[in-house]
């Protein structure tokens, strides 16, 4: 399972954090323990390690369902611009989460072309709903970067389509007769010339 999602900008600060299982201590606590763990890693060492002091803050595995291996703490990392951590437990392969992390990345890229930390701060919603797109509740639900883009770019249309059907004098949607409510509204000044006078807009 995957226990937490971070991405950290070179200086060590957070600038997305997702934490699928409940914290015991404070998050202001971890965050900066986890980063500790793999900055102080040389660039020579592989991209995961083992870290069982991560279970203070997470919490201790339940044995009865458990082996031995799914019981250790795990992180994965990649250092692209950015650096992106996974935290995971040892049902997870390491070699499919760096895997993964390459998705994430791949799917950011095509949503904001060539994404840059101020995307990641700026548009942090987004940033979670394509997270979202990838992993529920600490599982795996999409790893083609195709099929994470389109759904993406359809629920930006949802959103659009709603917003110009709850704001109608929204410039530059509902132009032409394409807006969410049928071609009633032509543009956003021939709606409002409507209303005024009580004559449909053409």
């Amino acid at each position: 399972m995957i226990h937490a999602v971070l991405i950290f900008n070179t200086s060590g600060v957070a600038r997305l954090t997702k934490f699928y299982t409940p914290l015991h201590q404070s998050a202001q606590s971890l965050i900066p323990k986890i980063f500790s763990l793999v900055c102080s890693r040389p660039a020579s060492l592989c991209n995961f390690l083992d870290a069982p002091e991560l279970e203070a803050f997470l919490g201790p595995k339940d044995k009865a369902t458990r082996s031995a291996e799914d019981e250790r703490w795990r992180v994965v990392y990649r250092s692209y611009a950015t650096l992106f951590v996974f935290v995971v437990d040892g049902a997870e392969s390491e070699l499919g989460i760096l895997d993964l992390i390459q998705v994430f990345v791949e799917s950011l890229d095509r949503a904001f072309e060539n994404v840059c930390e101020l995307d990641l701060v700026f548009q942090f919603d987004e940033v979670h709903h394509i997270l979202a797109e990838i992993i529920q509740g600490g599982l795996v639900l999409e790893t083609n970067v195709e099929e994470i883009d389109s759904l993406v770019q359809l629920s930006a249309k949802q959103r659009k389509e709603s917003f110009a059907a709850a704001n109608p004098l929204s410039l530059g949607i509902g132009v032409g007769g394409s807006g969410a409510r049928g071609g009633n509204i032509k543009s956003p000044l021939g709606w409002l010339t409507g209303k005024i006078t009580g004559v449909r807009a053409m």
